[in-house]
């Protein structure tokens, strides 16, 4: 029987300054210095990408005090257990060590042909239980290896089943759009729910009509948050300033996003796809002349769509583009298509892993571990999700 190794945390180098010919105009109460998690900068590290990290005492005043109480309290937090599945393990680390826990013991193992072999190593019952797992590629493998560690939480009495999932995989096929198609979303759905899941917890889901196919509560937490005040800590004017959705599906995201940054203005590109992950563009609504374009989308597969909408804009007269996206799926041939010049920097959180043959100079990583630990909390402690955090991306 072959084990699967967790990999060890690896260690997170800093951004170079975006933006940083241009200056910001008076930040709105939302990234007011009083509540902004703020990014401490340093010098990027042998070519790896841009990763800001979080200065502790930066903190705003409701994630210090909650940091400070849970590594003051963590021996007495014994009735709440965090696990990690393998698809994420960092992520899974940095929740763990914001939230001022240690990651449950677990064993997950295959065997030679390939069956997935999972248990706990230390007792939950009565324990409200967290699983961190998030659905990217493989995708079919951390579904199932998912489904199964929430079976072995349930069959050893934990009181409640929490399943993390910072990318919820299958999400794209949520409706039919031609004949005898499936719809994927609600047989994942309903595969998570029967595995003995009580409730859901995943960030940046790809339409808003998922959530109704889980028959237990979901709590969708936006990401946008995270990438907007790595924005905002920046120098930018807001005349020089556009934001791009790159897909008539995307409007409401980027406009949301638009009002967030002082209320830029919106331009939107018309995509007419001929086929899954092809993508052509053919007209934009907005302008976009001798302005900085910052393109918003929930998720980068193959980047086809983006980066058709980067040729677009670049071709109509925009002087930089930026990428900004939750989901780094980076299916091939994504890489190349981000690094050929088309962007100034490409923005994304680690809700999935980026291995490191897919790094380039362009990229930069934020984490969402603090938004996600901050959550988890509130979910344990039957807090509301949307005062304070930002969560809903109609706020």
């Amino acid at each position: 029987m072959a084990s699967l190794l967790l990999p060890p945390p690896t260690s997170s180098s800093a951004a170079s300054s975006l933006f940083s010919r241009f200056a910001f105009p008076t930040p709105t109460a939302r990234f007011s210095a009083s509540n902004a998690v703020r990014c401490e900068l340093i010098e990027p590290v042998n070519g790896k990408p841009c990763v800001p990290v979080l200065n502790d005492q930066l903190l705003p005043k409701y994630l210090q005090s909650r940091r400070l109480e849970n590594v003051v309290n963590k021996n007495s937090n014994n009735r709440i257990k965090i696990f990690s599945g393998t698809a994420n393990f960092t992520l899974s680390q940095e929740i763990a060590r914001y939230m001022g826990l240690n990651l449950g013991n677990i064993l997950i193992k295959r065997f030679a042909d390939g069956e997935i072999y999972v248990q706990l190593q230390e007792s939950v019952r009565g324990c409200d239980v967290y699983l961190v797992q998030p659905t990217c590629p493989p995708a079919n493998e951390n579904l199932m290896e998912l489904l199964i560690m929430i079976d072995a939480c349930r069959r050893a009495s934990a009181k409640n089943i929490t399943a993390v999932i910072p990318y919820f995989g299958y999400a794209r096929a949520d409706r039919k759009t031609q004949g005898r198609e499936s719809i994927a979303a609600k047989l994942v759905a309903n595969l998570i729910t029967e595995a003995g899941a009580d409730r859901v917890l995943a960030c940046d889901i790809h339409s808003g009509q998922s959530m109704g196919y889980f028959d237990i509560p979901v709590d969708h937490v936006y990401c946008q948050p995270v990438i907007l005040d790595y924005l905002a800590s920046k120098k930018i004017c807001s005349g020089d300033l556009v934001v791009v959705s790159p897909d008539v599906g995307g409007v409401a995201r980027a406009r949301a996003f638009a009002k967030k940054l002082s209320d830029a203005p919106l331009a939107i590109v018309d995509k007419r796809r001929q086929g899954h992950n092809v993508a052509e563009v053919m007209n934009l609504i907005g302008d976009v002349k001798g302005k900085v374009a910052v393109m918003v989308d929930d998720m980068i597969d193959t980047a086809g769509t983006i980066a058709k909408g980067a040729e677009l804009l670049h071709e109509v007269g925009a002087r930089e583009v930026y990428a900004c996206s939750t989901h780094a799926v980076f299916s091939p041939p994504a890489i190349e298509r981000l690094s050929s010049g088309l962007f100034q920097e490409v923005i994304i959180t680690n809700t999935v892993p980026v291995l490191e043959k897919n790094y380039f100079p362009q990229l930069t990583v934020l984490s969402v571990a603090n938004l996600l630990g901050e959550t988890i909390w509130r979910v344990h402690d039957d807090c509301s999700l949307s005062t304070g955090l930002g969560t809903s991306i109609f706020d």
